[in-house]
């Protein structure tokens, strides 16, 4: 039997969180363990189910992994890799282990993973993942639903990308660090989960240059060796909490949190009539004043992240005149609309662009978690919502956040879950 979540809205939120390790940088950067022919020790790994669906994806190709979730510590050993290809029932429940496509090509010369799976929010393409391993001398074939890649050694090359995808920069920058010859990477993403990612591959051994810039350049070496690494805190997460004092009227402090990583959140949040102050590892963010209307436009990073859009709409739900979301990164990412309505909110869909009509109440309701992130925004919706909120498919929450239901309890709301 599945567990829903039951709260009693009308609390502001008050108190302190700590932030867990990044799901978007520890995931990347256990596929990135199969470049080393060794053992890597990771820290500040969350228990989050993508999590374990990573790990379960690394021992079936061979890997040995041993995770500690109270000291949320993984160590993984990767000299028996004896396998080359992803097994599908674990690719399609979770989106990034398709980036063990790169680091497996460049370690063995094959690679064959199903297409991937995940959040179902709209065409996210692999084709600029597959450019780059072609570009670095790759053989593809796509059939029966799995790619398939086969190689020599890979050599170095400029590629350009047409969007700065963050998965496709992760897979050629692993790919390339065991290639031979000099790769660089244009029009790269620069989000810090990619920075992270860099980092891991240099405290093996490697020598990535660039990272966190529109140009990544990639010296490809023989050899990367064990390292211990400590993965950044999850940008997403944290900005979850601070739209959740925001959309409450409460006051938190947040840390284990780097503040240059959510400027652009943290100048939206102002904008609607948030204080927000920032320390080392510490942001501290409360609202007294009536929530006042925004536009959002999401971009790549530096600009507003995807991942904090549908928390933001349930904020503007609840301000006063109309704002407006515009969604540049994927093309169905407002399937929480209707759940959203559903508690009262009055949002118009027109293409890319939702259209927020403010008003004082959210009501409670029955709705169900469509994705992710949306799950995220309709516990936040319920904790400022007069009356009971049920929220449904918490295995999409789960994906991505480490005892949310805990967290919020410890600032005060009035939250449970129990079994349906």
């Amino acid at each position: 039997m599945s567990d829903i979540i039951t709260i009693e809205g009308g609390v502001p939120l008050k108190g302190r969180v700590r932030i867990e390790g990044a799901k978007n940088a520890c995931l990347p950067i256990m596929a990135a363990s199969l470049l080393c022919e060794d053992r890597v020790t990771l820290s500040d790994i969350p228990a989050l189910e993508d999590v374990r669906t990573m790990c379960k994806v690394l021992d079936a190709l061979g890997a040995r992994t041993a995770y500690d979730p109270e000291q949320k510590k993984l160590q993984i050993e990767t000299a028996a890799i004896i396998e080359t290809k992803a097994p599908y029932d674990l690719v399609r429940k979770m989106r990034a282990s398709f980036l063990v496509i790169g680091p497996l090509l460049a370690r063995t010369g094959r690679a064959r993973v199903s297409l991937p799976g995940g959040c179902a929010i709209g065409i996210r393409p692999i084709d600029l993942h597959l450019k780059g391993l072609k570009a670095l001398g790759a053989e593809v074939i796509i059939g029966h639903g799995y790619i398939e890649t086969v190689a020599g050694r890979l050599r170095g090359e400029r590629i350009y990308l047409d969007f700065p995808s963050v998965g496709a920069t992760e897979n050629i920058m692993m790919a390339a660090a065991l290639a031979e010859g000099t790769t660089v990477i244009e029009n790269a993403a620069e989000e810090p989960e990619v920075v992270d990612l860099a980092n891991f591959i240099n405290a093996m051994g490697g020598r990535v240059l660039g990272a966190g810039t529109d140009t990544i350049r990639i010296e490809g070496t023989t050899k990367l060796t064990c390292a211990d690494y400590t993965v950044i805190p999850d940008r997403i997460e944290a900005g979850t909490f601070m739209v959740g004092a925001a959309i409450t009227g409460g006051e938190i402090t947040v840390e284990n949190v780097i503040p240059a990583h959510l400027s652009s959140l943290i100048a939206k949040l102002k904008e609607v009539g948030c204080r927000v102050e920032e320390e080392a590892g510490l942001i501290h963010i409360s609202r007294r004043e009536p929530i006042r209307a925004v536009d959002v436009k999401t971009m790549p990073y530096p600009g507003f992240p995807t991942d904090l859009q549908s928390p933001m709409m349930a904020l503007l739900a609840l301000a006063k005149g109309t704002s407006i979301i515009t969604e540049t990164v994927f093309d169905n990412r407002f399937m929480h609309v209707d759940e959203l309505r559903r508690m009262g909110a009055l949002i118009k869909i027109e293409g890319p662009t939702a259209v927020i009509a403010g008003r004082e109440k959210l009501f409670g309701a029955p709705v169900r978690a469509t994705d992710l992130r949306a799950g995220a925004a309709l516990v936040l919706a319920g904790l400022a919502a007069q009356g009971k909120t049920e929220v449904s498919a918490l295995y999409h929450i789960d994906r991505g956040y480490w005892r949310l239901t805990e967290k919020l309890q410890a600032l005060g709301a009035r939250i449970k879950r129990h079994p349906a």
